[in-house]
């Protein structure tokens, strides 16, 4: 399924590379969006490092059908692309939804993971009332089509004093999202597993963002991750709401370029010549 993934895989223009070439970026978008939610991201660190941002299936460009059949096949995709594209290893980054896609590929193939960044997500199971709600709202959006739930939720997906052009980058991925690929997104992640005892467990760095103002994963669920995680980094966005990485992209990014040189460092040193 993976290698028909739409997906950007942009890079250094210059053929000049670092001996040691920069750790390559995943980046996953979060429900109902596609990968244009990380245009800013794609922009500012595709100058350095290869940074590979995919639809989702069912979300953007990426085929509706055959749906996902569990939360883990959106991680099995990004495995399989990684293959196709050559990626041995690479920092994932995930925001809301594509945050726990980012934790189950750590859980399916962490040995690939070079660090985490986990933006305004939350690590715990569905409650059973969660799985109500969820259903519900799939069943809805196949009745109703997606306007009025965009309508809807704009102001808490980005906060109300958003610039205007955010909100209306982030409506227009809403409304342009399949209403098949996201209800069968919504029943998938309704029944996603409980990743807190897997946090306790990462052995790679990893980077909590969360904005001041999200009242979907708040900041106490951003704190608690990183409670959690054995070598993490907390950021807290002001002036931002669910998602920050659209609403405050310079301090975002410096967040996440801090994290990368991080991981960067972590590299092997390259091999001596052979004499």
């Amino acid at each position: 399924m993976a290698p028909f993934l739409a997906y950007e895989d942009k890079g250094p223009v210059s053929s000049r590379q670092p001996v040691v070439p920069l750790v390559p970026l995943v980046l996953v978008h979060g429900h109902p969006f596609d990968r244009t939610m990380w245009a800013p991201q794609l922009r500012t660190f595709s100058a350095a490092r290869r940074v590979i941002a995919p639809d989702l299936r069912g979300y953007g460009a990426s085929p509706t059908t055959p749906a996902v059949p569990d939360f883990s096949g959106f991680a099995r995709d990004i495995e399989a692309l990684l293959d196709e594209l050559g990626v041995e290893s690479c920092v994932l980054a995930g925001l809301s939804m594509g945050g726990q896609i980012v934790m189950d590929c750590y859980r399916l193939f962490p040995e690939r993971v070079r660090g985490l960044v986990l933006a305004d997500t939350f690590p715990s199971a569905e409650t059973p009332q969660g799985v109500r709600d969820r259903d519900a709202m799939a069943d809805r959006l196949l009745a109703e089509g997606m306007r009025g739930y965009a309508d809807e939720v704009l102001e808490r997906m980005v906060a109300p004093y958003a610039p205007a052009e955010v909100k209306t980058h982030v409506h227009r991925m809403m409304t342009a999202t399949s209403p098949e690929g996201a209800a069968a997104a919504l029943r998938a992640r309704a029944r996603r597993p409980d990743y807190n005892a897997l946090l306790t467990r990462v052995t790679v760095p990893a980077l909590v963002v969360v904005g001041a103002d999200d009242t979907y994963t708040p900041v106490s669920d951003a704190r608690a991750m990183h409670a959690a995680l054995p070598d993490a980094a907390l950021h807290v966005i002001e002036g931002s709401a669910h998602m920050p990485n659209l609403e405050r992209p310079a301090e975002f990014d410096t967040a996440l370029a801090e994290f990368l040189a991080r991981v960067d460092e972590r590299q092997p040193s390259p091999a001596p010549p052979r004499l």
